[in-house]
């Protein structure tokens, strides 16, 4: 059927011509198998059914290959002619231990640790009330190790975060808050059946005015979720003080740390 002034004949795409830098390297291999075999240009562009104006203007760079040309003389060679492409350089790995500062630990040797915890102390604010806030424990990829971070505190601008360090030899685990050279260390021991972690806080509170005094108080971490098999109640935080309904549970269990042996104040008399 002839075709209407509308309906223009099919135009051949152009040939994909290949980089510059690929069509050089893909010359100089082909001039190169051609004094190997002894083979002439013309042979070659027979073998490939190129003709042999388009080898010449390749082979001298007047012109790049084109990628139907590259095929057929490989074909013709039975010879890759082009590079794979490269390969994305790969990304590096991540470090799998911690620091031995920190207690050269791998993740899977500390996994138990990972979670969301009651934590507990007295409060400095309220004589015979309990302080309680919640203290997060993740495994950070990038720097290798466990972090981590307090929330539900009254006093939120306070709110720590930091390192967690696992040393075999003492067999203790340590919540290490570093802010500008200025230090404070949670020391606990390792967990009980039920998750939990008891020991001493060792930390700066306010005095008089700007005055920021040392302290060391017990404290307990439990984790949030057997809370239903120590049978606490519906989990509370901010500053407890008697006559709360959770308070009676949460004093039990600070008051584990002097009474279980988890921690020690040695000349301290015990506390009335």
């Amino acid at each position: 059927m002839p075709l209407s002034e509308t309906h223009p004949p099919p135009v051949e795409p152009p040939e994909t011509e290949l980089p510059d830098a690929q069509s050089r390297a893909i010359a100089e291999a082909v001039r190169e198998e051609l004094a190997r075999r002894r083979m002439s240009r013309q042979a070659l562009a027979d073998a490939a059914r190129i003709s042999i104006s388009t080898l010449e203007k390749a082979l001298s760079g007047r012109r790049s290959f084109t990628l139907a040309t590259t095929i057929r003389l490989e074909e013709a060679l039975a010879l890759p002619l082009r590079l794979p492409a490269p390969r994305p350089a790969a990304a590096p790995a991540l470090p799998r231990h911690a620091p031995e500062a920190f207690g050269s630990y791998t993740r899977e040797a500390v996994a138990f640790l990972e979670g969301r915890y009651l934590t507990l102390r007295p409060s400095f604010g309220q004589a015979g009330a309990i302080f309680a806030y919640r203290t997060e424990i993740a495994w950070d990829a990038e720097s290798a190790r466990l972090v981590f971070r307090e929330a539900e505190r009254l006093d939120a601008p306070f709110a720590q975060s930091g390192t967690v360090s696992v040393p075999n030899q003492s067999g203790q685990i340590y919540l290490v808050t570093n802010f500008q050279g200025q230090y404070r260390l949670a020391m606990l021991g390792r967990p009980t059946i039920q998750g939990e972690m008891f020991g001493i806080l060792t930390t700066l509170f306010s005095g008089r005015g700007a005055q920021l005094t040392p302290a060391a108080t017990p404290i307990a971490l439990v984790p949030e979720r057997a809370a239903p098999a120590l049978d606490l109640p519906d989990l509370q935080y901010g500053r407890i003080a008697a006559g709360m309904a959770c308070e009676p549970a949460y004093r039990r269990i600070l008051e584990r740390v002097r009474a279980d042996g988890f921690a020690v104040f040695p000349g301290c008399a015990p506390e009335a």
